[in-house]
């Protein structure tokens, strides 16, 4: 029993190696086919980097080649341009040598003449001292001889030769006049042309009343008042007259104060508005609309400046330049005079190549003593000038302000250019007027000044002013007497009375000669 269980034990453990046996043999093999695939894959890639190490090998040989040939051409051009580059340096050595020898020789030349100069020089030097000489001891014998001095001589001689030949020299200065002022004057008026056409505005005068419209004839008698006491409230309020005739439906108020005429414009309708007319109801309603009016001048002033491109003005020197609204001359709206001004100032100043900037402010402020001339002592030029120092207002505009009426010399273009555009536009057509009493008053002392002058025999203001026509005595002026006559005309004409614009002084001579035949 034992026996045969130790059998079928050694027979089992015989089977169960030769299992194990054949299982370590079958994978044995399959570890063996995996290495050998993988041995083969090596093989197989070492092959193809040799390949390539061979490859690579044959290329860095091949390029190695080419950059020794190039290197040999680049040597050989080098070679060739630094030879040519050597002749034409050995060229150039040449030529300068060259020009060398030719400048020495110039120099030598140059020498050679300057001596000679400096020879001819003192000898012409020694004949100058010499003729000087000659010339005094000449002029010594002369005095002597003719009793008479150099100067005095000289004198006589322009006396004989102005009285001999007075038409002659008058002919030559009309002509070389002419010639000096032709292209002058056609350029100066092309260029104003330009700038008054380039901007046209509108022209418009101011009167010296105002009328307030009414919705009907009773309210005249509430304006009235009982026994006057509301018209002499508001008239003593305002500073106006108030005018109250038959007119239907309207009062006229009237002042040449244009802000308070204004003020009382708008007053007078809000109380006709409102209704309750009384004295004290007047005044207070005239100090609100004089606060209003004063906002309004600072409005005015604002838009004049941001019109023509001026920053940095404080706003009490808005509120001056506002107040121009409110200020005439010969009937023409100051502020609207002064921007005029600027606008034609500022093209006349760009095409002259002024500064434009100064030429606009100049003309702005030109006139603002005209906005306080009745409040301050002096005429408004001087306090226009004081208003702009006290403002620190740049000293080029202030001299612009100071001189545009020629009080004082000017001195710089941008003032010649402020005082003719307040010409252009103060002359121009419509733009001023004046009462028919000052009118020919004016005419009458133009005319009285032409004839103030020794040898006029008529004199005649027109064209409205603008030319004075003179008609001289033939045989006590003659032509250089006349060229001279009309400019003195001028002068005087400058120098004593006051007018818009520019006046045109005419000296007219006429000889008539008449015999009888019998």
């Amino acid at each position: 029993m034992n026996y045969s269980i130790v059998f079928l034990a050694l027979l089992g453990g015989l089977f169960l190696g030769l299992l194990v046996g054949w299982f370590w043999f079958a994978k044995g093999k399959k570890i063996s086919s995996a290495l050998q695939v993988q041995i083969d894959q090596k093989e197989r890639e070492l092959n193809s980097m040799n390949v390539k190490v061979i490859e690579t090998r044959s290329s860095m040989k091949t390029q190695e080649a080419e950059a020794k040939a190039q290197a040999k051409e680049i040597i050989t051009q080098a070679r060739i341009e630094a030879q040519e580059m050597e002749v034409k340096l050995e060229k150039e050595h040449v030529r300068i040598e060259e020009k060398e020898k030719t400048l020495d020789q110039k120099v030598s030349e140059v020498d050679v003449q300057r001596s000679r100069l400096e020879k001819q020089e003192g000898e012409n030097k020694e004949m100058q001292e010499e003729l000087r000489e000659s010339s005094k001891k000449h002029r010594e014998a002369l005095e002597k001889v003719s009793g008479l001095k150099t100067e005095e001589a000289k004198q006589q001689l322009w006396k004989e030769l102005e009285h001999e030949y007075s038409s002659f020299f008058a002919s030559q200065i009309k002509e070389v006049k002419k010639h000096l002022e032709e292209d002058v004057e056609a350029t100066s008026k092309n260029l104003l042309a330009e700038a008054i056409h380039r901007y046209a505005s509108e022209v418009a005068t101011e009167s010296t009343t105002t009328v307030v419209q009414l919705p009907s004839d009773d309210v005249k008698g509430r304006i009235i008042g009982k026994e006057g006491r509301n018209i002499v409230a508001f008239e003593s309020a305002t500073g106006i007259d108030v005018i109250i005739d038959d007119t239907p439906g309207a009062v006229v108020i009237s002042g040449y104060d244009l802000v308070r005429r204004y003020v009382a414009k708008l007053a007078l309708e809000k109380l006709v508005e409102d209704g309750r007319i009384q004295p004290a109801r007047i005044e207070e309603v005239v100090n609100k609309v004089k606060e209003d009016v004063a906002k309004m001048m600072l409005e005015f002033g604002k838009r004049a400046v941001e019109e023509l491109g001026i920053t940095g003005y404080p706003n009490d020197l808005l509120k001056i330049i506002g107040r121009l609204r409110f200020r005439t001359s010969y009937g023409q709206n100051i502020l609207k005079h002064s921007v005029e001004m600027a606008h034609m100032a500022r093209m006349m100043a760009e095409e002259i190549g002024a500064d434009a900037q100064i030429v606009v402010e100049g003309c702005l402020l030109h006139d603002i003593g005209k906005a306080l001339d009745h409040e301050v002592a002096g005429t408004h030029v001087q306090i226009g000038v004081e208003i702009a120092k006290r403002f620190k207002v740049r000293p080029e505009v202030v001299h612009c302000i100071a001189a545009h009426h020629q009080d004082i010399p000017i001195d710089s273009a941008e003032a010649f250019i402020v005082a003719a555009a307040d010409a252009i536009s103060g002359s121009r057509p419509g733009a001023r007027r004046e009462s028919m009493e000052a009118y020919i008053k004016r005419l009458t002392e133009l005319e009285n000044t032409a004839r103030s002058f020794e040898g006029i025999s008529k004199a005649y203001a027109i064209s409205a002013g603008r030319e004075i026509r003179v008609f001289v005595d033939a045989g006590k002026v003659d032509d250089l007497r006349q060229q001279q006559l009309a400019k003195d005309i001028a002068k005087k004409i400058e120098a004593e009375l006051t007018y818009p614009g520019v006046i045109k002084v005419n000296v007219i001579r006429e000889r008539r000669v008449e015999e009888t035949a019998k």
